[in-house]
């Protein structure tokens, strides 16, 4: 199938599909074959992490599918027990040898986690892992615009990427203005939140009424609009078909602002707040 989707430029040049495809909780056997299948669909972003146990399966993913490696945008993200420089490095070679890639074309920090406060030699680490070659961009999850800041600062590298929760029910307005000023490409985890809410709420089931299409088309159209990268994830070869089938129609801008008004002060979904948050 051909590729349809959309490429946004990121700040060091590099270029991303604007819909990829998110592998938590895709393992094994099962796994392998619900991501290539994704691949073969059309996605050439994939989305993984050290801490989500997968990136052998998606490595082995890679290896099956019918496209060629150097088309695929492949992510992982460093967990927060690494965060200083040589434990970073070493997880990054290893999470390179665990896929049996030699580079990855996206990797992240996964969560500051400012009580250890040593975010930034962690940044360090996945700048001089870039210069290297074993990374092609690299980006955070998680952070708030002053861990942001700080890592400007004092590295004089602005991350390529920052992936946070953003779903209607939690928009991240102030995040996503923030991340537009200053050039950094916002992308969503969980970006149909919980599905049963979802497809249960009676905005979303007009809104895609009117349009003739599903919950998930109508949401994942409002990311794109919004600017954002969702990865939404689907072992379902329907399901992933369907989800990239939403740059044949545009949001008006009423139903744009009825879907942002969802949002909640306490959407998260997971009450995971970076600020505080310790991911291990």
């Amino acid at each position: 199938m051909t590729n349809k989707i959309p490429e946004i430029t990121l700040n060091d040049g590099t270029r991303i599909p604007a819909l990829g495809f998110g592998t938590y909780k895709l393992w094994g056997n099962d796994g392998v074959a619900a991501i290539a299948g994704a691949i073969d669909h059309g996605y050439r972003l994939i989305d993984a992490a050290y801490n989500y146990e997968n990136e052998g399966t998606v490595g082995a993913a890679v290896k099956r599918a019918s496209v060629p490696r150097e088309d695929l945008r492949i992510t992982s993200k460093l967990p927060g027990r690494y965060h200083t420089y040589e434990k970073a490095v070493k997880t990054i070679q290893e999470s390179l040898y665990r896929a049996d890639l030699d580079y990855y074309d996206l990797y992240l920090i996964h969560w500051p986690n400012p009580k250890q406060d040593i975010y930034v030699e962690a940044w360090q680490a996945l700048i001089d892992a870039k210069k290297w070659g074993l990374i092609r961009s690299i980006g955070v999850c998680n952070f708030l615009p002053e861990h942001l800041v700080r890592l400007e600062k004092e590295t004089g590298v602005l991350p390529s990427i920052n992936q946070v929760e953003l779903h209607p029910f939690f928009n991240q307005e102030e995040q996503r203005k923030w991340h537009e000023e200053h050039g950094v490409v916002t992308e969503s985890w969980s970006p149909l939140a919980r599905a049963n809410d979802v497809f249960n709420d009676d905005t979303i089931k007009e809104i895609a009424d009117k349009y003739g299409k599903t919950a998930s088309q109508v949401i994942l159209r409002w990311h794109y609009q919004h600017g954002a990268v969702a990865i939404p994830k689907s072992a379902s070869p329907k399901r992933q078909l369907e989800n990239m089938s939403i740059f044949e129609f545009n949001l008006d801008n009423e139903d744009m602002t009825a879907l942002d008004k969802l949002t909640k002060p306490d959407g998260r979904l997971k009450d995971q707040d970076p600020a505080v948050y310790e991911e291990f």
